[in-house]
């Protein structure tokens, strides 16, 4: 075999795995982020005291009338 193709091959083999090894940690670094976002939210949830309830009034809110956030509406109504 010409050995040019030896020495491609083997490159290729060696950015093959490096390739997985990079892909594998940039999985858990995903895991890791949306973990930490997750109790992001519910550290925020818990310190305004809210309820499933108010929550679920708060996300529709926000989805129906995103600029009432904005102009501080959506406290206001969460805590009805």
């Amino acid at each position: 075999m010409n050995p040019k193709i030896k020495k491609i091959n083997a490159e290729y083999d060696k950015n093959a795995a490096k390739i997985a090894e990079l892909q594998a940690r940039q999985k858990e670094l995903v895991r890791q982020r949306t973990e930490l976002e997750n109790n992001d939210i519910l550290e925020l949830v818990h310190s305004h005291n809210l309820d499933i309830t108010q929550l679920a009034a708060l996300i529709r809110n926000m989805n129906t009338d995103p600029a009432a956030m904005m102009r501080g509406e959506m406290e206001d109504n969460a805590h009805e």
